[in-house]
């Protein structure tokens, strides 16, 4: 059979194919293939635009998340339980003097305080209305403050105004459920110089700071007798005011009352209100003399910014007795505890008196048993300036409750750290009214010589302020009372600055406590503190180790230096508590800070020897000290052979200083309409990374914090810079930069004159004299000459501090160099009453 031939069609004869067997065209297969790239890029771009979504909401996330961090409490449990402060747990402490920034006043340690205070003003004086109240260095006082006071009980106070003497004295008895009742003596005295007896009026007054009401009680038309009031901390209380005497069992004087009962905004408003409601209407005339108007508390109408106050609930009662009398007089004032009530008697009269002699003799042993003095031989004179010292040191601690002000990198604004209490010494009354930092460890050193429980206490309110991060303000101002004496530029705190860690010193002074007497009461509740405090050491040193780390290993960095090199002579180290001492003049990461390293060397080793008492893990702490105390390590990083001194190190020039701004003005225009010509730096040679050339209480570092074995020979070198005359060696102290150095009693700007450039510091005169006596004692090369050494430091610092605390009434912040005359803010009973210890050469 043949094969059937193909047909081949043509035109209208071609059948249309099968629908399955028909093949896309070309021109559609590549307009699909267009059609699906483009759908891939959509999808990458909605996945890209969701990724960037949640990127963006993540980073806002961790930026919020970060941002509360600096405002967000350490989680461990605090130190101190929430009432340890109330009167059920600490009766004894809860009235005290407790409002350092009042030349007297007490309050309790509760959040909202029911306050009391003392105002006056002498009457027909040439400056009419000098109504004092806080503490003012403005007031040009010829002196005042605690002659006595053992942080609990009792306290005695004279102070010396320009005609007349006040002498405050109270005395606490225990009793009931709210801290027992309490006493004032008020004595007054004219100044054998004063002509005629100057007429005073002293102000009592009462206020509640928003929570409790007052009640004023008036007989003889204008006579407060007495005040009765009631608060939630205080259940209900009454105050009563006594009339003046001519002194115990003597004759009353003439006198003249007046009274205020009104609101106040704010305990920081409490003076305003005072000086706006005085009115000069009323007469003062004794039986003995011609009438005089005099000027007293009347009414007060509230400012308009005041009335603004719209909710009445924010204000808080007020109350004033006024009695205007004729020195010489007494008066005294009794808070009754409502609670208490089955008091023997009242604490007036012949029971006061005999209570405070009681106190003053138990103040006097202890003191002696304390600190040796009379045993070493010091003169009544130089004992009772001793006294001063310790009670100004007790007698200007406070108790704050409030808020500090802090910012982050995370912040776009400041905001307000967790509220909380604050209970601390403070550097001075008139100035520095708050807490410090870097201040408290110095003050504890003190403090812990006559109530080891009191510094416990102290160290433990301050590391219950610390956060996550591991972090504590340094500068602590967490009221309006506290904020109204604070410049607003120094108001917030950074989280990225620190503060010398000299609780590490106090810590370091218990542990040798219970070392030495282990079966103390108070040594009895160091493990238990410590085992609740260490958590927060841990964080806390932690966070040094971390913010502060410098550029190379086992190097330090202070952050929070001033950054405008154009008007800073050196740009400021706040942080590090010495302000303006030199640095390296270009701030930069780069800088090592020969101070901080020796602080961190001595907080690892108490670090250290904390765990290891606790039984923890301590050979992370133990290995960072080895490393740190490794002299070869200290002297590679900080020792400059050139300087034969140990120095920071960063980018610096000598070849700096002020110079005047030139302003150019046109010829012919005005010059007051042009800028002030300024001082401005001028940098004459350009900086490299170096040695800092400074020599003075920064090089001393290694030998004051006792890091330097006993046989290195950089003891020498310090040793001989300590004792030249041109350096470092006064009558008085050793003076904090070297006369030689090229920045000594050099202005920082044409408004910030030298503080840390030669002027004597009672803290680091205190490390150099405990040093010297560490060396002195220690087998090595240089024991002699320390010992030798130590005995003329520590007996020209004594000799100086008494001798212008005899002559100014004052303990000053620090002392001249080149006449030892006290300058600074006073009184200073801060650090500078570390003069105590080295008198008592307690160590």
């Amino acid at each position: 059979m043949g094969r059937r031939r193909k047909r081949v069609a043509t035109g209208d004869d071609v059948p249309s194919p099968r629908k399955e067997e028909k093949t896309p065209a070309p021109p559609r297969k590549e307009k699909k293939k267009k059609t699906d790239i483009g759908k891939v890029f959509i999808n990458i771009s909605i996945g890209l635009c969701i990724f960037s979504l949640i990127w963006f909401f993540y980073a806002l996330y961790m930026r919020s998340s970060l941002a509360r961090r600096v405002v967000t409490l350490h989680s461990s449990p605090r130190v101190l339980d929430s009432n340890s402060s109330s009167p059920a747990v600490s009766p004894e402490r809860y009235w005290g003097t407790y409002r350092p920034q009042v030349y007297f006043g007490m309050k309790t340690r509760s959040p909202r305080s029911v306050v009391t205070g003392l105002m006056w003003m002498r009457q027909f004086a040439e400056m009419d209305g000098n109504l004092r109240h806080t503490c003012e260095q403005g007031d040009h006082l010829l002196g005042y403050g605690w002659v006595m006071h053992d942080g609990v009980s009792f306290g005695v106070q004279e102070v010396h105004d320009r005609e007349f003497t006040l002498t405050t004295e109270f005395v606490k008895r225990m009793g009931g459920d709210h801290g027992g009742d309490w006493t004032w003596r008020i004595t007054a005295k004219q100044h054998s110089t004063a002509s005629s007896g100057p007429v005073i009026s002293l102000m009592f007054y009462a206020a509640t700071d928003v929570q409790g009401s007052l009640q004023a009680h008036v007989e003889e038309k204008n006579r407060l007798s007495s005040v009765t009031g009631t608060s939630e901390e205080l259940g209900n209380f009454k105050i009563t005011f006594g009339k003046p005497t001519a002194g115990e069992g003597a004759s009353g004087k003439y006198a003249r009352y007046n009274y205020l009962q009104t609101k106040s905004p704010g305990l920081d408003k409490l003076t305003d209100i005072v000086k706006n409601s005085l009115n000069y209407k009323f007469t003062f005339s004794p039986s003995k003399g011609e009438k005089r108007l005099y000027f007293a508390v009347d009414s007060y109408q509230a400012t308009n910014h005041q009335n603004q106050q719209k909710d009445p609930k924010m204000e808080s009662d007020f109350v004033v007795h006024q009695v205007t009398v004729q020195t010489p007089f007494q008066i005294e004032v009794l808070f009754e505890s409502g609670s208490f009530q089955e008091r023997p008697n009242q604490l007036v009269g012949s029971v006061l008196t005999d209570e405070l002699e009681k106190r003053k003799l138990a103040f006097d042993e202890k003191f002696e048993s304390s600190f040796g003095l009379q045993a070493k031989g010091f003169t009544t004179s130089q004992i009772e300036f001793a006294k001063a010292a310790l009670s100004n040191m007790l007698g200007g601690m406070g108790y704050f409750f409030g808020q500090s002000i802090v910012q982050s990198a995370y912040n776009e604004h400041p905001v307000l750290y967790p509220e909380g209490p604050l209970f601390t010494a403070v550097p001075s009354r008139s100035f520095f009214p708050r807490g410090f930092l870097w201040d408290e460890g110095f003050h504890q050193l003190l403090i812990s010589k006559w109530d080891t429980r009191l510094t416990q206490e102290v160290i433990a309110h301050w590391l219950d302020l610390i956060n996550v991060e591991g972090w504590i303000p340094r500068e602590q101002i967490l009221d309006d009372e506290a904020r109204s004496k604070v410049p607003s530029e120094f108001i917030v705190q950074h989280n990225e600055n620190a503060n010398p860690p000299t609780l590490f010193l106090a810590l370091q002074e218990l542990l040798e406590q219970l070392d030495a007497q282990p079966e103390l009461p108070s040594s009895q509740t160091m493990i238990p503190f410590l085992r609740r405090l260490y958590p927060r050491l841990q964080i806390w040193f932690e966070w040094f180790n971390t913010t502060q780390a410098g550029p190379i290993s086992n190097s330090y960095r202070w952050r929070g230096r001033d950054k405008d090199t154009n008007l800073f002579l050196n740009p400021k180290t706040l942080t590090s508590g010495l302000d303006d001492y030199p640095r390296a003049s270009h701030p930069s990461a780069d800088e090592r800070h020969v101070d901080l390293y020796c602080w961190m060397t001595l907080a690892s080793g108490i670090m250290a020897n904390v765990a290891r008492i606790l039984g923890e893990p301590h050979q992370v702490y133990e290995n960072t000290h080895h490393a740190l105390s490794n002299n070869d390590l200290l002297n590679k990083l900080h020792w400059s052979e050139n300087l034969h001194t140990f120095s920071d190190y960063g980018n610096h020039t000598q070849a700096v200083s002020l110079q005047q701004e030139k302003v150019f003005v046109p010829p012919g225009q005005p010059r007051h309409q042009f800028p002030v010509a300024r001082l401005v730096r001028s940098v004459r040679k350009a900086p490299k990374p170096q040695y800092v050339n400074a020599l003075g209480y920064v090089s001393l570092f290694p030998f004051l914090l006792q890091i330097l074995t006993p046989d290195s020979p950089k003891i020498e070198y310090i040793l001989r810079d300590i004792q030249d005359p041109h350096r470092l060696w006064t009558p008085y102290g050793l003076r904090s930069l070297s006369r030689s150095d090229p920045l000594y009693m050099k202005r920082n700007t044409e408004h910030d004159a030298p503080y840390w450039r030669g002027a004597i510091w009672i803290n680091i005169n205190y490390l150099a004299v405990r040093a010297l006596h560490h060396y002195g004692s220690k087998e090595g090369p240089y024991k002699e000459k320390a010992a030798t050494l130590y005995q003329e430091l520590r007996t020209n610092l004594i000799n100086n501090v008494y001798k212008q605390y005899m002559d100014t009434g004052y303990i000053w912040e620090q002392y001249n160099d080149s006449t030892g005359r006290g300058q600074g803010s006073h009184p200073f009973t801060g650090w500078s009453a570390l003069t105590v210890l080295v008198m008592a050469e307690e160590y």
